[in-house]
């Protein structure tokens, strides 16, 4: 089990979190498996999927320390304590909330709130985010990242939402400390046709962007 500290270094190494959104919890161990497979071991599986708390149990019996998982739209304290106990080592939400910073801190967790303004980025940073999550990123680009990094180069990042493999390299390049990245990775269809090795190539791909980006 680690600690926050381990856990945020985990996520920034990475360089990418692959956000597990679906209407059934039936392929979504087979999902994680194939993200694995192909390089990303940070997943986030959202509180929007059915039976939530059970698949992050469940993805985090079956690949322990392999896999950081974390959870994500937690609207709420207890929703956070819930994951958490579930097995989840990392709170996401989508909007900040001081409650769920305290809640995740409590259990030793690292926590990404979601902000847009400068203000709301510099108040959750403040209260002890250690991962700010730039929401919707989609609405945006890029280049925000960039001038907001100018006078808070402190802050890390996480853009989400609309992060692509055409993109993933500039958010990088623009100083995003990870990418959260969902459809663009995890295709309905090849999902529904269990065409999971599409799902691994396009991992592969994408962690290929980052460190490509990086190495520039």
């Amino acid at each position: 089990m680690p600690i926050r500290s381990e856990s945020v270094q985990r996520l920034t190494d990475a360089g990418i979190v692959a956000v597990i959104r679906a209407e059934s919890s039936a392929h979504l161990i087979s999902v994680a498996e194939a993200i694995k497979q192909g390089g990303v071991d940070c997943i986030e599986v959202t509180m929007t999927t059915p039976n939530a708390l059970q698949v992050i149990s469940e993805v985090s019996e079956k690949f322990g320390s392999d896999v950081l998982i974390g959870v994500g739209s937690v609207l709420d304290p207890e929703t956070a304590r819930a994951a958490i106990l579930a097995g989840a080592e990392f709170v996401v939400g989508p909007t900040f909330d001081r409650g769920i910073v305290e809640l995740a801190h409590r259990y030793d967790k690292a926590v990404i709130p979601g902000c847009f303004t400068p203000t709301e980025i510099i108040t959750a940073w403040s209260a002890g985010a250690d991962l700010v999550k730039l929401f919707p990123a989609t609405a945006i680009g890029p280049q925000y990242i960039k001038d907001i990094r100018g006078p808070l180069p402190q802050v890390r990042i996480v853009p989400t939402g609309g992060v692509s493999l055409d993109n993933a390299g500039d958010f990088i390049k623009a100083g995003a400390a990870t990418l959260a990245v969902g459809t663009a990775m995890i295709d309905k269809q090849a999902v529904a046709d269990r065409r999971f090795d599409v799902v691994t190539e396009t991992a592969r791909k994408f962690v290929e962007a980052v460190r490509t980006a990086r190495a520039a």
